[in-house]
């Protein structure tokens, strides 16, 4: 029987197609660690926990995090011993960015193991996410995604908008700030694509309640035409995100709200918002992001998955998620799950993986994530690939 033998940990900085800016950061490289599990057998389980203000964590933390806190609830252990495994990630007292990088390299090896990708090994072993219409024959091998738009005056919106319409994206997410006029660069991106691309926003808390009640039906009476709106509040200010909700006609998104399961009581409680956009770094990883996602559609909330600015070893664990759950049949994942993080770096970090064309994420069709190793091109574009 295979057992857990080896954990190598790359740190790497891969540069950006272009500035990405939020309400909460500017950052024209990814930082990044990816997490290489191998067993006795010389199989590899691909994870990643990307570094960032947002995820909480730097890459010091992480790797000291990950080797001492971590590496010793796998090591030696066998992969087919798969749910105590994920259980014991889950409950350690780690940044849950970091569990997430483990959590995804050991479902990775599980996959690899049983011969299976990782969506369909996926909605196997957690039926209570893919139910039987999904896991049969029926499991889609493709995933949709949004495009986001990073905060922008209007004119470079509507330029961005264009770019994107022009690739075959038919649903944009719009980042805002409180120091540019929302209005009018969604009217501008508006009136740039049309009237048949969806359209989201995403505030990343930016707004007080009643700035956030005052832009969004500004919105709406200029006649952008929002599909959702994302966290236009303080992640803990749940009164204030139900209020909102209440004023608005655009369906109301919590993003920051809620990291995990715990999260969805006070959600409930509030009436705060409709939909919940799953993140596997805010989760911990796959076994807790199942669990939520579980819980989530329980309550009637709507899902979707969506991803930190990451490369495509964490997007593409989330798409095998959204995959294996089914998630892009039914609103708001009919117009793309949110899983755009691969796109962002102008070098991929591993050959082999989720590929993309236009807004279309294809999975692999052989065992796992499908990754053979680091990308040759990393060392050509000066990015170190040693293991730290």
């Amino acid at each position: 029987m295979a057992t857990i033998t080896t954990l190598d940990l790359h740190p790497l900085s891969l540069p950006l197609t272009g500035t990405f800016s939020t309400a909460v950061r500017t950052s024209s490289v990814l930082e990044t660690v990816l997490f290489r599990l191998q067993d006795s057998d010389g199989r590899s389980g691909w994870g990643e926990t990307p570094v960032s203000r947002v995820t909480g964590v730097s890459t010091a933390e992480v790797l000291a995090r990950a080797r001492q806190d971590l590496a010793p609830l796998v090591i030696g252990r066998p992969i087919s011993d798969l749910d105590s495994l994920v259980r014991r990630i889950a409950g350690a007292p780690v940044p849950s960015a970091v569990r997430m990088g483990l959590d995804c390299a050991v479902h990775d090896l599980a996959a690899v193991t049983a011969g299976q990708p990782l969506h369909r090994f996926l909605a196997i072993t957690y039926p209570q996410v893919a139910g039987p219409q999904v896991a049969g024959p029926n499991l889609e091998d493709t995933v949709l995604t949004d495009i986001t738009l990073s905060a922008a005056e209007p004119e470079a919106l509507a330029d961005a908008a264009t770019g994107w319409v022009q690739k075959g994206f038919r649903c944009l997410k719009v980042k805002l700030r409180a120091d540019l006029d929302a209005v009018a660069g969604l009217t501008a991106v508006r009136a740039a694509v049309g009237p048949d691309v969806r359209l989201r926003v995403d505030a990343n808390q930016a707004y007080s309640p009643d700035e956030a009640v005052r832009v969004l039906n500004a919105m709406a009476d200029a006649g952008v035409g929002l599909e959702l709106a994302e966290q236009p509040v303080a992640a803990g200010n749940w009164a204030g995100l139900a209020r909102v909700r209440a004023a608005v006609d655009v369906p109301v998104m919590a993003d920051e709200s809620v990291q995990d399961e715990r999260d969805l009581e006070p959600l409930l409680q509030h009436r705060a918002a409709a939909l919940v956009n799953l993140k596997l770094a805010k989760a911990g990883g796959i076994y807790p992001a199942v669990r939520l996602l579980a819980a989530a559609r329980g309550h009637g909330l709507g899902v979707l998955v969506g991803c930190m600015l990451e490369s495509t070893v964490g997007a593409g664990a989330g798409a095998a998620l959204a995959a294996a759950a089914g998630l892009g049949t039914g609103f708001p994942g009919r117009s793309g799950q949110d899983l755009d993080g691969g796109l962002w770096p102008a070098v991929p970090a591993v050959d082999g993986g989720v590929r993309y064309v236009g807004p279309v994420l294809h999975l692999p069709s052989v065992p796992g994530q499908g990754i053979t190793g680091l990308h040759t091109g990393l060392a050509a574009a000066g990015i170190r690939t040693d293991p730290a």
